[in-house]
C-alpha cells in the first residue's frame, strides 16, 4: 500500500504526576531522518523514541516534539528558608533602632520578601515515566501513519490514472510508426518523379532509402522496455513495503525511453504524442517525490 511522506500526528498519555503531549510532523526527504525535541530530563529516552518512530516511518524528515506538563499535585508545599527570613528580620530591626522607631517587624512582611518562601518540586523518577512517554509517541506515530496512508491512497489513484494515459499515448505511437515509413516512401517517390520528370525510378535505391529511414526510426525496443516499466510501476503501487525510491528510478527509466523515442522520430504526430507523454510524466515524477 502506497504511503505519503507528509503528515501530522498527535499522541497523549497521562502519568500520576503529569501529562505527555507528543506531536510529529513529517515532510519529504530522500532518506529517513528523525529529530526529537524533549525536556532535558527525558534525554535518556531519545533513542527509544527514535526506534519506535523508525519502526513505522521508514522515509521522510520526521520532527518529534515531546512536551511534559507536571501537575500541581506533583509539587510539594512551599518551604520556608529560615536563614533568609532571619536576615530580613535582622535588617528590619537595625533600621528600627537606627531611626528610633519602636515597631516590630510584621511576620507577613518578612514572609512576602523574595527568597523567604520557596517552591520546591518533588523529585521525579523519570524511568517510571518511560511507559507513558512511549505510549504518547506510539499514539502520535499511529495518527501520522493513518494520515500518510490516506494520502498515499489518493497518490496511488492519481499515479495509476496518469500511467494509463501514458500507456494509451505510447500505444498510439506504436500504431503510428509503421504508417510513418509508408508515408515517407510515398513522399520520396513523388519527389523523385517530380525531379526526374518522367524518367524511370530506381526502385532498389528507393527501397534502400526507405529501409534506412525505417532502421533509424525503429522504436520497437523502446516501446517494449516502456511497457515493461509500466508493468513494474503497477506492481510497485501494490507493494506493502516503501517503494518511493523504486518508483523514482522507474520514472527515470521511462523518461529515458521516451526521450529516445522522441529523438528517433521525424514525424509531427509522434513528436506531439511524445510531448504529451513527457508533460504527464513530469506530473507523475512530482507526485512520486511524495511517496515513502
Amino acid at each position: 500500500m502506497l504511503k505519503s511522506m507528509t503528515g501530522y500526528g498527535k499522541g497523549e498519555a497521562t502519568a500520576p504526576n503529569g501529562n505527555f503531549l507528543v506531536e510529529i510532523r513529517a515532510v519529504n526527504h530522500r532518506y529517513g531522518e528523525i529529530s526529537v525535541r524533549m525536556p532535558r530530563s527525558f534525554y535518556a529516552f531519545e533513542n527509544d523514541v527514535k526506534r519506535l518512530a523508525a519502526s513505522v516511518l521508514k522515509r521522510g524528515k520526521i520532527d518529534i516534539s515531546v512536551q511534559w506538563d507536571e501537575t500541581a499535585a506533583a509539587n510539594s508545599a512551599p518551604q520556608l528558608d529560615v536563614a533568609v527570613a532571619r536576615g530580613y528580620y535582622d535588617a528590619y530591626t537595625r533600621l528600627v533602632k537606627e531611626f528610633n522607631v519602636p515597631q516590630d517587624a510584621p511576620i507577613s512582611y518578612i514572609m512576602s520578601q523574595k527568597g523567604v518562601m520557596k517552591e520546591v518540586s518533588a523529585p521525579v523518577d523519570e524511568t517510571e515515566l518511560q511507559p507513558q512517554l512511549l505510549a504518547a509517541v506510539k499514539g502520535a506515530v499511529v495518527a501520522l501513519d493513518v494520515m500518510r496512508t490516506r494520502e498515499g491512497e489518493a497518490l496511488a489513484k492519481d499515479l495509476q490514472a496518469r500511467r494509463r494515459q501514458i500507456a494509451e499515448w505510447s500505444d498510439q505511437v506504436g500504431e503510428r510508426t509503421p504508417q510513418v515509413v509508408v508515408e515517407y516512401r510515398q513522399k520520396l517517390k513523388a519527389r523523385l518523379e517530380l525531379l526526374l520528370e518522367g524518367a524511370d525510378i530506381d526502385e532498389s535505391r528507393l527501397a534502400q532509402e526507405v529501409a534506412l529511414l525505417a532502421d533509424r526510426s525503429d522504436i520497437t525496443e523502446e516501446l517494449v522496455r516502456l511497457a515493461s516499466h509500466f508493468s513494474q510501476f503497477d506492481e510497485a503501487l501494490c507493494n506493502s513495503e516503501p517503494v518511493g525510491r523504486k518508483l523514482d528510478f522507474l520514472m527515470q527509466e521511462m523518461n529515458r525511453e521516451v526521450n529516445t523515442i522522441g529523438s528517433k522520430s521525424n514525424d509531427a504526430g509522434i513528436t506531439n504524442l511524445v510531448i504529451q507523454i513527457k508533460a504527464e510524466m513530469e506530473k507523475m515524477r512530482e507526485q512520486v517525490q511524495n511517496v515513502e
